[in-house]
């Protein structure tokens, strides 16, 4: 799973894409404009990148120019442009790949994974999480505490994985719910405290003083072993 930004004011094909790749493990991040775009690159900190360049406030070639200044994360331009010499400028700012509208999913997909790849952060789900001595292996489903099993709903363990994978990251309730319910589920906000609540009981030694699972009041929540 990666963590990905993806700027691009085509609403509705943001809106189908980020849903597919949500559906393929991916935490998205979706933003219609560069400078909002900016904006999450900075407080999200995301693994890759798929930019459009023609937006309106900042057009994706300004907004890849800012990025590079900082980071080298992996950006993927996302446009109906194909003329040679726009692949040329991406390539000369800093892209590391370039897909030209229309496009199936399958292809994106497809160039997500060989962008990370090469650039050392392959999209590969680990079989094994641990933190502290808090352990989830991902092939049996089975999640222990200093060695004994503690029983899991599937929403449960996928919140509680959702979280370990951004250890010491503060996630927002709207990103938990759209990576762990999905986009239909967008407004009931309520459903990441309420299981919070529930995954506390379970693998916290006192719910009431957590050691994994701990609140950010009006930011969301962070797993980090206290």
């Amino acid at each position: 799973m990666a963590s990905i930004l993806l700027i691009d004011d085509d609403l509705n094909l943001s809106n189908l894409l980020a849903e597919y790749l949500r559906g393929q493990g991916h935490l998205v991040y979706v933003c219609n404009d560069g400078q909002k775009g900016l904006h999450a690159f900075f407080n999200q900190k995301p693994e890759i990148i798929i930019l459009d360049v023609t937006m309106p406030v900042k057009d994706g070639w300004e907004t890849l120019r800012q990025i590079r200044d900082l980071s080298q994360t992996p950006v993927i331009m996302l446009t109906a442009r194909s003329d040679e010499s726009d692949i040329l400028r991406g390539f000369s700012l800093g892209a590391d790949d370039y897909v030209s509208k229309p496009f199936s999913f399958a292809q994106l997909g497809a160039r997500l994974h060989a962008v990370l790849s090469r650039t050392g952060s392959a999209v590969v789900l680990d079989d094994v999480l641990e933190a502290g001595d808090l352990k989830v292996d991902l092939i049996s489903k089975h999640v222990t505490r200093s060695g004994e099993i503690i029983p899991l709903t599937p929403t449960e363990l996928k919140l509680l994985v959702a979280l370990m994978r951004h250890p010491k990251e503060v996630i927002s309730a709207e990103d938990l719910v759209r990576e762990v319910w999905g986009p239909q589920y967008k407004e009931e906000i309520g459903f990441v405290r309420r299981y919070i609540w529930h995954l506390r009981q379970k693998i916290e030694i006192d719910p009431e003083k957590p050691c994994y699972i701990h609140n950010e009041r009006g930011f969301g929540y962070r797993f980090e072993v206290a």
